[in-house]
């Protein structure tokens, strides 16, 4: 589904369809300490109702189905769901996967006890969505909203990379990331009351190819560029990653969470 929007990359087109199948690939990259964060506060555990949005290849639902919640994962893309649900059922996991737009979803009212947003928050329209999240969520019901990005003003590759892709691309507003806590909308304190943020680094490991790979899978790379400059690109960031980055590295990166709870 090709998704226009003013507010990202200046309006320029972009799909996270053409780039699910790098997406399921390269892009189940949380270290374990990010997902800690969420079970430490008593989230998405046993005995809890989860509805993940923009799930895209379910990575957060998937990742912290061990700990015996039930989820449910939406996304506005056909094909991110698609290779959700062949993840899943690779790892025996009965997780439902439903492709529809955020500010589409139905369910029964106070259906969830905690509704997530991981790398996805402020794609919504949030005048539609955050009304339909609180009517959603039971009584005292938490909203989390994640995210996690790469440093490019500390961290040399991550520079390099964001730097190639700016060359190619230079609406992408993805780039220039520096630490901050995540932005709330002030239609949400209409609906909820902020109960907790973090933000905290992070080094995650790649290889060549995982890095490659995982720069492909983002918005200003697979999923907006045309097929020959995705070509040109792909050739430029593997010359790229052969003059300056090792065989295995880590990227420094940051990630923030905040942590809504319904009113009452």
């Amino acid at each position: 589904m090709v998704i226009k929007d003013e507010r990202i990359d200046s309006g320029k087109p972009f799909d996270w369809g053409r780039t699910s199948k790098e997406y399921a690939r390269f892009r189940d990259i949380y270290p374990e300490e990010f997902y800690k964060k969420i079970v430490d506060r008593g989230l998405c555990v046993s005995g809890q109702n989860i509805l993940d949005l923009g799930t895209g290849t379910g990575v957060l639902a998937r990742n912290m189905y061990k700990y015996g919640a039930k989820w449910t994962g939406t996304d506005i893309s056909p094909e991110q769901i698609e290779q959700a649900k062949l993840l899943a059922e690779a790892g025996g996991m009965k997780i439902d996967f439903i492709a529809v737009p955020t500010e589409e979803i139905d369910f029964p009212k106070e259906s969830f006890d905690v509704i997530t947003a991981c790398q996805c928050f402020w794609y919504f329209d949030h005048e539609k969505v955050m009304p339909k999240l609180a009517e959603l969520l039971k009584p005292e019901g938490k909203l989390l909203i994640l995210y996690m990005a790469w440093l490019p003003f500390e961290d040399k590759i991550a520079g390099a990379s964001e730097e190639l892709v700016l060359r190619f691309n230079p609406k992408w507003s993805g780039a220039g990331e520096k630490r901050h806590p995540i932005w709330i909308p002030d239609v949400a304190f209409d609906h909820f009351e902020l109960e907790d943020h973090e933000e905290y680094d992070l080094s995650v490991p790649f290889t060549r190819e995982s890095w490659h790979g995982r720069m492909r899978a983002c918005r200003g790379v697979g999923a907006s560029l045309s097929e020959e400059d995705l070509a040109k690109w792909d050739i430029e960031h593997r010359e790229l990653m052969d003059r300056i980055a090792p065989e295995s590295f880590d990227v420094l990166h940051y990630a923030a969470l905040a942590l809504l709870k319904k009113k009452g």
